[in-house]
């Protein structure tokens, strides 16, 4: 058995790669996918691209039976991308989802760690700042931009997490069930930072794995400085309303530790 089959083991693995114009990337990003974990599946979400990506994916899902593709007809942003792949690959039956850029700056080669990791956790993330991650072919700017705006958000959302704005993750469906994904309104790095801390504080099991990103060789990229700023606002949105609930507690002891049960016994359930 290969380390990519042992990775996945028995449980279902859904690959959803989020694509607006990919043509040059999405046919060999699918076949590294399937060559770097074979007993996967892949669905590939398209958001109407007039580049022909859509095309192309559906004639990858012709050739193969384990890809699949899911057409919208406009560009709606990379988190209701997710959404709309959460729901096609929770209503099938998988027991595993993983977010994966189209562009290539996720190795799927990596995937198979991030699938180990599941034994001991319910969400990992693939992460760039914490020992053994790295990033190839960025500049020193945007290597401080991610840097700082993680640091920024464990100090204002109180989590330990390194690289939460980070998009190349697996969850369990367990993880999806239970935090209310489609609630969440958020593009771009802020989709990533709002499920992870509602995973935290579900109570669920969250590690991260070092990964490579590599900048992307072909194609535009998708980030903006719209996204930056929504995650800068909504963090601190966000950090505020956390700490003011923390001092609200400290007052209301036992409300809290009633709370705490009900959040328990919540889990408890969600877990069977």
């Amino acid at each position: 058995m290969s380390e990519a089959d042992e990775a996945a083991g028995a449980q279902r693995v859904l690959v959803i790669v989020p694509t607006y114009n990919e043509r040059e990337n999405i046919e060999p990003i699918c076949a590294r996918v399937m060559e770097s974990v074979p007993g996967a599946s892949l669905l590939i979400v398209d958001d109407g691209s007039p580049d022909g990506t859509g095309d192309i994916a559906d004639k990858l899902a012709a050739e193969d039976a384990r890809v699949h593709v899911l057409h919208r007809t406009e560009k709606a942003g990379l988190g209701g991308a997710y959404i709309a792949g959460f729901d096609w690959g929770l209503d099938a039956g998988f027991d595993v989802l993983v977010e994966m850029d189209a562009d290539g700056s996720h190795a799927p080669e990596q995937l198979p760690r991030l699938l180990a990791a599941l034994h001991r956790a319910d969400l990992v993330l693939g992460s760039r700042w914490v020992p053994g991650g790295t990033v190839v072919n960025w500049p020193k700017s945007r290597e401080f931009l991610s840097r700082g705006g993680n640091l920024y958000t464990r100090l204002a959302l109180g989590i330990e997490l390194h690289d939460a704005t980070g998009g190349y993750r697996a969850y369990r469906r367990e993880v999806l069930e239970s935090i209310d994904y489609s609630a969440v309104a958020s593009e771009g790095y802020c989709f990533q930072v709002d499920l992870a801390w509602r995973a935290l504080r579900g109570g669920f099991r969250v590690v991260e794995v070092p990964i490579t990103f590599a900048e992307r060789e072909r194609g535009e990229s998708k980030m903006s400085g719209a996204i930056v700023r929504e995650a800068l606002w909504r963090v601190t949105e966000w950090g505020f309303a956390f700490r003011g609930k923390q001092v609200r507690s400290a007052f209301t002891p036992r409300q809290g530790a009633r709370q705490a049960r009900r959040d328990q016994a919540r889990r408890d359930n969600a877990r069977g």
